[in-house]
């Protein structure tokens, strides 16, 4: 299940038993099933291009084969096959990244020509990787070392590397971009810290501290739309909203208040406390909670504004989607004012069912769908060599695409008015 913020209402995809739902949610008490789609079953990756018709669908039946649909019109646009299981698919309005093991493949959305392949790649086993929605520069991320928390940014654009940014200590567990593609939040395996960086020039902006008694698995990362906020849920019952601020020294001379006076007091303190114990205290902790009734299950959360106030979803894979209020002002615990089935009560177990996956297929991360994607930044992948990138679609080293089959002409969805207003992606 993926949740995410389509430009005004919210998707929601949902990979099922039979094959896959689209879900718009335009109202807190409103969830509408708009499609659902029966191609193939099992089906274990779903994503669609904003509020357009494409959707990308992968099955455990077929799992290195990648269909790409017009859902509205019941037709196949075209499909691919690739030389190992595929892990996760990304898309924005220039790109349809689709990321294997070892791999990376770029393509044009708009023929789903292969533009471009990233061989070699460090062992990526969950398909970890993100790609901003702002098609302008389509920025890529994903883990630049199977042992380290690095991250390679890379432009999806114009097929060269950006940067390489020395995240974590511990390998990558969580990528995302701000809607506008300029921060890239990630998380380590440990769980413990998020940071955020700017992009293109990987310097770090913020680090938040999600806890510091036990580590934790961060299934999910997202921004606001205006990138003010951050979103992360993990194997735990709570979900931490951090938010993007930068504290002026100024302002809070000009209104002292106890927080401020010890914030000072710890300044000053950290200057004999041991390094350790000083990086902690400067860490920012979250601005507003949420506790869910629910342990260990993988979820996805994302921030949006729905009936033009702000909400947290998060979607779990107990089959329920959650609405949450959140205070933008005071922050706090956020009160649940909604959940939605996803499934019908016949169908719970067959989804349960579904964790059965054919001996060579990874263990699924929580991925997120497109639609996901565009309200959370997009997960970064990161790739530490350059050695690995190659021209030729890595005919070579036997990484070629071994069978597929073209879109016959240009993929236009424009004509109906399906892609997001150009200019509403800011921050």
């Amino acid at each position: 299940t993926q949740p995410g913020d389509n430009r005004g209402c919210v998707s929601l995809s949902v990979g099922t038993k039979t094959g896959y739902r689209l879900f718009s949610v335009t109202a807190v008490d409103k969830l509408d099933c708009i499609h659902e789609g029966v191609e193939c079953p099992h089906v274990y990756i779903v994503e669609r291009l904003f509020s357009s018709s494409l959707v990308v669908v992968v099955s455990l039946s077929m799992p290195r084969r990648m269909n790409v649909y017009h859902f509205k019109k019941g037709t196949e646009i075209c499909n691919y096959s690739y030389s190992n299981n595929i892990l996760s698919v990304r898309l924005n309005r220039q790109r349809l990244v689709v990321c294997l093991e070892e791999s990376v493949y770029i393509h044009n959305i708009k023929d789903m020509k292969l533009l471009k392949t990233l061989l070699n790649t460090p062992t990526n086993p969950s398909g970890l990787c993100a790609l901003s929605v702002n098609h302008s520069n389509s920025y890529l991320a994903y883990p630049g070392s199977a042992t380290i928390g690095e991250i390679t940014v890379y432009d999806a654009n114009n097929l060269s590397t950006v940067t390489l940014i020395q995240a974590h200590d511990s390998p990558l567990a969580a990528l995302t971009f701000s809607a506008s593609g300029t921060k890239l939040a990630s998380a380590s395996e440990k769980g413990t810290v998020i940071r955020v960086f700017s992009i293109p020039e990987g310097q770090r902006l913020f680090e938040f501290r999600r806890g510091m008694k036990r580590y934790v698995s961060i299934s999910s990362l997202s921004f606001s739309a205006d990138a003010q906020f951050l979103c992360a849920s993990s194997n735990t019952e709570t979900v931490h909203i951090f938010k993007l601020e930068q504290h002026s020294p100024s302002q809070e001379e000009e209104s002292p208040t106890w927080s401020a006076y010890v914030g000072k007091m710890f300044t000053a303190a950290s200057t004999y406390l041991p390094t350790q114990v000083s990086d902690m205290m400067h860490q920012d902790r979250a601005f507003a909670t949420v506790r869910l009734n629910m342990f260990g299950l993988k979820n996805i959360c994302a921030l949006a504004t729905i009936q033009k106030l702000p909400r947290l979803l998060v979607a779990s894979s107990d089959g329920y989607l959650y609405i949450y209020n959140v205070d933008p002002q005071d922050g706090g615990e956020c009160v649940l004012v909604r959940r939605h089935r996803l499934f019908e009560s016949s169908e719970e177990q067959g989804e349960q069912d579904e964790d059965a996956k054919p001996d060579d297929v990874s263990p699924q991360p929580a991925t997120q769908s497109y639609a996901a994607t565009v309200a959370l930044p997009s997960t970064p992948p990161s790739s530490t060599t350059l050695m690995g990138y190659s021209e030729d679609g890595g005919a070579q080293k036997g990484e070629v695409i071994p069978e597929h089959e073209f879109a016959e002409g240009p993929v236009c969805l424009d004509d109906e008015n399906e892609f997001p207003p150009v200019g509403n992606q800011s921050n």
